[in-house]
């Protein structure tokens, strides 16, 4: 019998991770509240060195273990600079484009732990003023955050206690429509985080066991290309739930769960990518196999790192991926079903 997710908690738990900010290198709010939720279904859960979850079922039979990961970092920024006119250089933390972040709300976190909003502008913002305004090119010196404070200088800003080093996170502006569309800046890869968590929810709802033993990272420095280079010994095989992309060249639309063959890594699993795909088929889920030439998983950095391991990458279809992205509720419930699908065979 096929597992049926709990859409409503699966969506209240995304909104949670969407609100709450979660730069690579600036993960501890989020990750506290990964520990709550976990504690809440009766899961078992321990760190990693760099602040990554480990969490664990007992599945019938513990002679294997399976891997599953996903990551809880996004993409943001980090002060480069107190520019003496009072607004702050930015440094960026994961590879998006500027012109993506243009015109955003963002959030400065000091290292005291406090907070001032701004937004993120280039340099030459108005075309009232500058005649090269729409052609200026936007690249990380050409940009910068207007703070919301009374300051005119970088004497001024530094009294607040901002500094080189603090982190920036930008505004996600999380919706979730009548129509069932995810939009929000971040969903790489907080939806494959929540349909981790669906997948749990549904072993405690329905009393269910996967057939073999499971350890599920949550990983907090897949952006920067690090979060899973590491992982338990004991991991015989890992999927990745990352999000699947959605463009030219691609089958994957925003209801479906991909599955990609492979990446800029090289060629994912024969075996597992073959087994999922037959599983989606039998279950009815819908899918697309895709490859994607710009993109790496914590997979991927798992077997760089020299784990004996098989790995597989699934996720669900996002769009406009490392911009203003966007997923459908369906895509993710999709995944966690394949996931279901997946542990129990």
């Amino acid at each position: 019998m096929s597992v049926q997710p709990n859409e409503e908690y699966i969506l209240a738990f995304l909104k949670k991770l969407l609100d709450t900010p979660s730069p690579s290198g600036f993960t501890a709010q989020v990750m506290k509240l990964v520990e709550q939720e976990a504690s809440s279904l009766g899961i078992k859960l321990s760190w990693n060195q760099k602040g990554g979850a480990i969490l664990e079922v007992d599945g019938e039979d513990s002679s294997r273990t399976i891997g599953l990961s996903a990551h809880v970092d996004t993409l943001g920024a980090m002060v480069r600079a107190v520019k003496s006119e009072g607004t702050l250089r930015l440094t960026s933390v994961g590879g998006f484009m500027m012109n993506s972040i243009e015109n955003e709300y963002c959030v400065i976190h000091t290292r005291s732990g406090k907070t001032y909003t701004g937004t993120i502008l280039s340099t030459h913002p108005s075309v009232h003023v500058y005649s090269d305004a729409r052609d200026f090119k936007r690249q990380e010196d050409h940009m910068e955050v207007r703070i919301d404070e009374l300051v005119q200088s970088k004497e001024d800003v530094l009294k607040l206690g901002i500094s080189v080093g603090d982190f920036v996170s930008f505004d996600s502006r999380a919706v979730i429509t009548e129509s069932g569309f995810v939009k929000s800046r971040h969903i790489d890869d907080k939806a494959s985080v929540s349909a981790l968590f669906g997948l749990l929810e549904s072993m405690k709802r329905e009393n269910w066991k996967p057939k073999f033993n499971l350890k599920l990272l949550i990983s907090n420095y897949e952006e920067v290309g690090h979060g899973a280079a590491y992982i338990p010994s004991d991991i015989d095989e890992m999927i990745a739930v990352d999000m699947g992309c959605i463009g030219d060249d691609l089958s994957c639309k925003e209801t479906d769960v991909s599955i990609c063959a492979k990446d800029s890594s090289g060629p994912y699993d024969y075996e597992m990518t073959s087994k999922l795909i037959e599983l989606a088929k039998a279950e009815g889920i819908p899918f697309a196999v895709d490859v994607y030439p710009h993109y790496g998983s914590d997979a991927s950095a798992a077997l760089s790192g020299g784990n004996n391991i098989r790995a597989a990458l699934i996720g669900p279809g996002v769009h406009a991926s490392h911009a203003m992205e966007r997923t459908h509720k369906q895509a993710v419930f999709n995944t966690t079903k394949l996931l279901a699908a997946y542990v129990r065979a």
